[in-house]
């Protein structure tokens, strides 16, 4: 009798909630990172125009969005490289518009801190030259209302208050290399 009421229970909210997610016309899921969205420094000749991105089914409640972008195989000692990262995106939003990472591209209210290139923006990839191809984690976070940061935070200290506010997260993957 109990498996029935759980699996009921069960079914009754997978189909009532629907998932998270994020996705981008520009950048399939598991594909590659093209040229456009490229950085263009350090030997690299991309745009540096940063992606657009949508999202859909974020929790009854959601106040702002923040997006972070990174790197975990920069050879950096362990630490990645953060490409992008976008807090109190409106709860309005359902997404950003291409070429909105710069530093008046984003929607009013959107706080940009500076990515690991020293700009408040997109800062798009460009691992090291024969290095194998590195991962690019895309993670937009549902917070319950805006956050503050604290002046001169760190981006671990970033990091670690926009994990401890999301209501939910989700999250995409791409690679490049050269």
């Amino acid at each position: 009798m109990y498996k029935h009421l759980l699996a009921a229970a069960l079914l009754s909210a997978t189909s009532t909630a629907s998932a998270f997610e994020l996705t981008s016309p520009d950048i399939e899921a598991g594909g590659t990172i093209d040229i456009p969205f490229v950085a263009n420094v350090f030997g690299c000749t991309g745009d540096n125009t940063s992606p657009a991105l949508s999202w859909s089914g974020a929790p009854e409640g959601t106040g702002a969005y923040a997006i972070m972008v990174h790197d975990p195989d920069a050879p950096t000692g362990g630490a990645g490289f953060w490409h992008w990262i976008a807090l109190n995106i409106p709860a309005t939003e359902d997404g950003v518009a291409q070429g909105a990472g710069t530093s008046d591209g984003m929607p009013a209210g959107t706080v940009q801190i500076a990515n690991d290139y020293g700009i408040e923006g997109w800062g798009g990839p460009c691992p090291p030259e024969g290095d194998t191809p590195h991962r690019y984690n895309f993670t937009l976070y549902a917070l319950p209302a805006p956050i503050d940061v604290p002046d001169g935070a760190s981006k671990a200290v970033i990091g670690f208050i926009v994990n401890a506010s999301a209501s939910a997260k989700a999250e995409m993957q791409a690679t490049f290399g050269r």
